[in-house]
């Protein structure tokens, strides 16, 4: 299995450069006909969320929405699989920093209570307590 780089994912989902976009629409096409999978770190998403909010100035509801498409495509596999869905669903309703939501599920998921933060707004979310 082979991982996929932030810029791929970005390519895909913005098609801002039309060889590069089509060069992940083959790879994609090729890995659906093959019947393989191409892992997604979840330090990816982070990046692609980063990316697309700053560079591309996507709204994070769009964002949340695009992601829930890639977790539908069967040639992905996603690294805490389990908590990116729920950080999609929960994104896609919230109006909390994607990147700190998506921080929080992944350390509820690995057995953490809380996030300990120095963030007043995240700290307003019941995923983070904040240091005083």
């Amino acid at each position: 299995m082979k991982a996929l780089d932030t810029n791929v994912l970005v390519r895909f989902m913005t098609g801002d450069d039309k060889i590069q976009s089509q060069k992940v629409y083959i790879l994609f096409k090729n890995a659906e006909i093959e019947k393989t999978q191409m892992f997604v770190p979840v330090t990816v998403i982070l990046e692609l969320i980063w990316v697309l909010e700053s560079a591309y100035e996507i709204p994070g509801k769009e964002i949340a929405d695009a992601l829930g498409n890639l977790l539908l495509l069967p040639i992905l596999k996603f690294e805490h699989e389990t908590s990116v869905r729920k950080f999609v669903h929960e994104a896609k309703t919230s109006n909390a920093d994607l990147a700190d939501l998506l921080i929080a599920h992944t350390s509820i998921e690995c057995g953490c209570d809380k996030v300990l933060t120095f963030d007043k707004k995240a700290s307003r979310s019941e995923y983070f307590e904040l240091i005083k």
